[in-house]
């Protein structure tokens, strides 16, 4: 089992776990679900729900990514499997994203 820290602007959003190989959940924090000020960290994960399951990676997080040559470097340079998008999430997500949000591991 795998998890990240979900942030919005620096602020803990929720947690995302790839429970095993096919098994993906969102769950927002308490705290941020119950602030009605602070908003949905996306449109296909909105704040109607505590809890979200796929299996496969959310394509939000998906999205973050990157694509073609760019992934393949990343990967290489990583050792990280190249069709292991939650660990190319986990090693490239928590700093410089396109938008509002940033993922931190969790060490277990």
């Amino acid at each position: 089992m795998r998890k990240v820290k979900v942030y919005r602007n620096g602020i803990l959003a929720g947690t995302l776990t790839e429970e095993y190989a096919g098994l993906f959940v969102f769950r927002y924090e308490d705290t941020y679900f119950n602030n009605s000020r602070l908003p949905a960290i996306s449109l296909t994960l909105p704040k109607t729900q505590k809890e979200y399951s796929s299996n496969f990676l959310f394509p939000f997080f998906a999205n973050m990514l990157s694509e073609g040559v760019n992934r393949k470097l990343q990967s290489t340079q990583l050792k990280i499997d190249e069709k292991d998008s939650f660990g190319l999430l986990m090693a490239t997500a928590q700093y410089d994203t396109i938008g509002a949000v940033t993922v931190k591991p969790i060490v277990q």
